[in-house]
């Protein structure tokens, strides 16, 4: 559509200026730096920082009735800086200027329903949104967009040259760090610090293939989040892990996304989130805040952070029910087939604590909760919702169990509609479906083979056949022996009856 094509009501909101007045805001001593350098941490106290528009009162001077239309509107707009997360940018980055965004297909990801056959077996109506068809194949590339495209921002204002971005990853992280980060080649190069051997090989081949450097280092992630921020603080690098706001505004967008796929009414919407660094919970939370106080969303949906009992940090924080004396205590991690959970000191802890009791006092009630679920049940579930109809990894394989401890809990009821995030493609995990299949998952991951769940390739070859070759195709009679010999076969072991002939 042309601009002139749009209702006037809409048409002078359609496409974003500049504009906002954007600030860190530490979440311990409450300091305010400006935006135009690099921060990750408080100056001041070291407590992790939150990105705050300051002039947000003038997002609420639109009603929101004529907010949902340009939102809605804007989808039909062909502008790419506005096709991904972006298309929100007056709630993301209203400081950047579009020429700043850097679009890769980010975003807008579907939102699909469960069979009847799996809602059936949960309890209640629920969907899977699919973060694993972004560009990297995984949630992380919303909050790659919005960092890179501020890096990008203040390379085009002269405020930063010549930058090494640097992350600590499970696997996720890396991959979409080094693709939004080789965009902006040659300003800008990545290097990726990740855990020795816990990480698969799909995804240690994606920051490999995308030129970024990268370092293995003996331990898990939380040691490698150490060397990482080691760096930032002594040499002028770009962190790009969760610990950077900008990276949380990005990955709002998950929110503002499921508030419009429907129609802004999330009453009684429940979203099942997996915790491991904390960042998406983080973002999903201040992401459904934002929509409510300027009106968009009338109500806030339920929001389940859930954890393996192999790196369940939050999930112990949150069981102390005065919140008087709760008390935070990193855990030491045991091997989880959900690799992104295996953090046991989540960075972004302090903003969970000050999101979650904002939430809970904007809904008057409690509207956020934490479920603990096992290695078995996340391993289980991933595969049996495969077999439905997803491609869900194993981190959505945890959403799907922690639902089902949510619903068993009465934490969800039959009126409600789940939205399960599927964190990334199914391919990146793999070789956990392989070793469950051929029963070699080591044991320290607690994790049994059920054999109504296993699958394998069946080698049709009968002996005595003359078979094609590479380079060698049957012709004649040997060929029609071929396909009939093979074809019978194949029929027998499925049980299938020959149809009648007129």
């Amino acid at each position: 559509m042309k601009l002139f094509d749009f209702p006037e009501d809409v048409r002078p909101h359609l496409i974003p200026e500049p504009g906002g007045k954007m600030v860190y805001r530490c979440l311990g001593c409450r300091g305010e730096f400006p935006i135009e350098t690099l921060l990750y941490t408080c100056p001041d106290c070291g407590q992790v920082l939150m990105i705050e528009d300051q002039d947000f009162d003038r997002i609420k001077k639109i009603p929101a009735p004529l907010w949902r239309r340009i939102l809605d509107f804007r989808k039909a707009v062909k502008i790419p800086a506005l096709s991904g997360i972006y298309l929100y940018h007056e709630f993301v980055g209203p400081v950047l200027p579009l020429d700043a965004v850097i679009y890769l297909g980010e975003g807008h990801t579907p939102v699909i329903a469960a069979n009847a056959v799996l809602q059936e077996w949960v309890g209640v109506p629920f969907y899977f949104k699919n973060d694993g068809q972004n560009p990297s194949a995984s949630f992380k590339d919303r909050g790659m967009a919005s960092a890179l495209s501020y890096i990008n921002y203040l390379v085009r204002k002269g405020h930063a040259k010549n930058i090494l971005a640097v992350c600590a990853s499970t696997g996720d992280t890396s991959a979409s760090a080094a693709l939004y980060a080789a965009y902006l080649r040659p300003y800008v190069q990545s290097a990726v610090i990740l855990p020795h051997q816990k990480v698969t090989p799909q995804q240690l081949s994606q920051p490999l293939g995308s030129g970024a450097a990268v370092f293995e280092i003996p331990g898990v992630f939380d040691d490698c989040m150490k060397i990482v921020e080691h760096l930032s603080s002594r040499y002028p690098v770009a962190l790009l892990n969760s610990k950077n706001a900008w990276r949380i505004l990005g990955q709002e967008s998950y929110s503002f996304e499921i508030a419009q796929v429907f129609d802004y009414d999330v009453t009684d919407r429940v979203v099942v989130v997996p915790i491991g660094n904390a960042g998406n919970i983080t973002a999903i939370l201040s992401g459904f805040l934002k929509f409510f106080e300027a009106g968009i969303i009338k109500a806030l949906p339920k929001v389940i952070g859930v954890q393996s009992e192999h790196a369940d940090p939050v999930y112990r924080y949150y069981l102390e029910p005065d919140p008087k004396k709760r008390r935070f205590v990193p855990v030491a991690v045991r091997p989880s087939v959900a690799q992104a959970a295996m953090i046991g000191n989540p960075v972004s802890m302090p903003r969970v604590i000050h999101l979650v009791d904002r939430f809970n006092e904007s809904a008057g009630r409690q509207r956020v909760f934490f479920i603990e679920v096992t290695e078995q049940e996340i391993m289980d579930c991933q595969l049996v919702a495969n077999r439905n109809g997803h491609i869900v990894c194993t981190h959505g394989g945890e959403s799907l169990a922690g639902l089902i401890r949510a619903v068993g809990a009465g934490i969800v009821s039959k009126s409600e509609i789940a939205v399960l995030d599927s964190t990334a493609h199914a391919i990146k995990f793999s070789g956990f479906q392989e070793r469950y299949f051929s029963r070699t998952l080591a044991a320290e991951f607690n994790v049994e083979t059920k054999p109504e769940l296993v699958n394998a390739p069946v080698l049709i070859h009968p002996k005595g056949l003359k078979v094609p070759e590479p380079g060698k195709p049957l012709n004649g009679k040997d060929l029609d022996t071929f396909v009939e010999t093979l074809s019978n076969t194949i029929a027998k072991k499925l049980n299938l009856k020959k149809t009648s002939t007129p």
